[in-house]
């Protein structure tokens, strides 16, 4: 089987994906522009699958599948190293406290990551609307502060 073809008849070009060719009028001519997906573009791909397999149908017979995830994936990466750096300066974790105390240090950075980790799946990884995207760094700018 051919991966890409063009349809004589109607000039569609179609790519193989899995068992099935998908028409795909705007995919890349070379691999040279597929952006690769960390490992938030894949817990996104995996809710879209698993919750929302509506909008993973669309995004992926559209071939906006892999921008979608690439895009989701550097939101998220920066969003969580953000949210880890502020939060560690909120509660102390510096890099005093790693060279004194290390199983504490490992501890609270541990606890921070996680928190992060929480708080960038449910709203970025898990989000139905973009529009929360926007609304979260004021959420998050919030929570911090209290904490």
């Amino acid at each position: 089987m051919k991966a890409r073809f063009i349809d004589k008849r109607t000039s569609i070009p179609y790519t193989l994906v899995g068992d099935y060719y998908l028409s795909w009028g705007d995919l890349p001519d070379d691999d040279s522009e597929v952006k690769s997906i960390g490992v938030w573009g894949q817990r996104r791909k995996q809710y879209l699958k698993n919750h929302r397999k509506g909008l993973y149908a669309k995004l992926l017979a559209s071939g906006k599948l892999n921008n979608h995830l690439a895009e989701i994936d550097q939101q998220a990466q920066e969003m969580f190293s953000q949210l880890v750096y502020e939060m560690a300066e909120n509660e102390g974790v510096t890099e005093k406290l790693k060279s004194l105390h290390q199983m504490e240090w490992v501890g609270r950075m541990n606890s921070i990551r996680e928190r992060a980790r929480k708080i960038v799946d449910s709203e970025l990884i898990r989000t139905k609307v973009r529009a929360a995207v926007r609304r979260c760094t004021v959420a998050l700018y919030l929570l911090i502060s209290r904490a």
